[in-house]
C-alpha cells in the first residue's frame, strides 16, 4: 500500500465529498460475510492464490478450508466483483470471545491486551490485479467496522516483512516493541511482527495525524460493505468481561485451596 496509492484513493474519495456531513461512494466490488459453503470456497480460492504468489510451499496447505474458518467466534470476509461475482479478496477475522487468538499458539499477550475483547485478522489475501490494492484497503475498513459493532477494543495483527510496513502506516504499534519478528504455528513457523490498533481512539488519533485515509475511513459511507448482524455488539463486550472476571475469579479460588491443602 503505497504512500501514491493512498492519496489517490483518498483524492477520488473527496471528489464526491461534501462540505460537510458525509459522503457516500460506490465500489466496483462488494465485501460481506461469507456464509455457505460455496462462499467459503471463494475464499479459499483467493486465499490460496494470493499466498501462492509470494509463499508458495505455505500456499499449498490453504487449498482447503481451515478448521478456524467455521469456529464460534470467527468470520470470513469475501470481497466479489459486481461485474461476474468472481473473488477479489479476502479476510479472516477471530475475536477471543470464544477462545484465544490464533497468534496466542506462539506468543503470549501482556496482560493489558488480554484481558480485553480482541479481533485478529488474518488470511489476508487480494486478487493480483490493480483493483486489488483498493480491496486490501476496504477490507480493513469492513475489519475496522466490524470491531466497532462488536465491542471490539483492539485489533491485533501479525505481519510478515515488508507488509508489516503497511501497518506501520495505518497507525499500529508493535505489541512487544524491540521483539522483532517471532515465527508463528499459524502461518507456517514463518517469522511475523505482532502490531495491534486500539479501537476506541482511532479516529482521534488518525485525525490529529492528518491521516491519508482519515477521509474513506471516516467520513465515506461504502453501502458495498455488508456485515450484516454482527455478533456481539455492546452486550457481546459486557458478556466477555464478565466471563473475563469469573474466569480470574475462579483462578484465584483454585490457588486458594492449593495453598489450604
Amino acid at each position: 500500500m503505497s504512500q501514491s496509492y493512498l492519496d489517490a484513493v483518498v483524492h477520488s474519495s473527496r471528489l464526491t465529498m461534501p462540505l460537510s456531513g458525509h459522503a457516500e461512494q460506490a465500489l466496483p466490488f462488494t465485501v460481506r460475510v461469507v456464509s455457505g459453503k460455496s462462499e467459503l470456497m471463494k475464499a479459499v480460492q483467493i486465499r490460496q492464490a494470493a499466498y501462492g504468489r509470494h509463499l508458495p510451499e505455505f500456499a499449498q496447505t490453504l487449498a482447503a478450508p481451515e478448521a478456524l474458518d467455521l469456529r464460534p467466534g470467527v468470520t470470513v470476509l469475501l470481497a466479489e466483483s459486481k461485474l461476474d461475482g468472481a473473488p477479489l479478496g479476502t479476510m479472516r477475522i477471530q475475536t477471543n470471545r470464544f477462545q484465544p487468538l490464533a497468534l496466542e499458539q506462539s506468543i503470549t499477550l501482556p496482560a493489558s491486551l488480554a484481558s480485553r475483547p480482541l479481533a485478529e485478522a488474518a488470511r489476508l489475501g487480494v486478487t493480483g490485479q490493480r483493483v486489488g490494492r483498493m480491496v486490501k484497503t476496504v477490507l480493513f475498513k469492513a475489519f475496522f467496522q466490524y470491531c466497532q459493532q462488536a465491542g471490539i477494543e483492539w485489533m491485533v495483527i501479525a505481519g510478515r516483512t515488508p507488509i508489516d510496513r503497511q501497518y506501520e502506516r495505518l497507525l499500529f504499534d508493535d505489541v512487544y516493541p524491540g521483539a522483532g519478528y517471532i515465527p508463528l504455528r499459524h502461518a507456517g513457523n514463518l517469522p511475523h511482527r505482532v502490531m495491534s490498533f486500539e479501537v476506541g481512539s482511532a479516529e482521534q488519533r488518525w485525525a490529529a495525524a492528518g491521516h491519508p485515509l482519515y477521509d474513506f475511513i471516516f467520513r465515506t459511507v461504502h453501502p458495498d460493505i455488508d456485515l450484516g448482524q454482527v455478533e456481539g455488539s455492546m452486550a457481546a463486550s459486557a458478556a466477555f468481561r464478565q466471563a473475563r472476571m469469573r474466569s480470574r475469579n475462579a483462578g484465584r479460588g483454585m490457588r486458594q485451596d492449593k495453598l489450604a491443602a
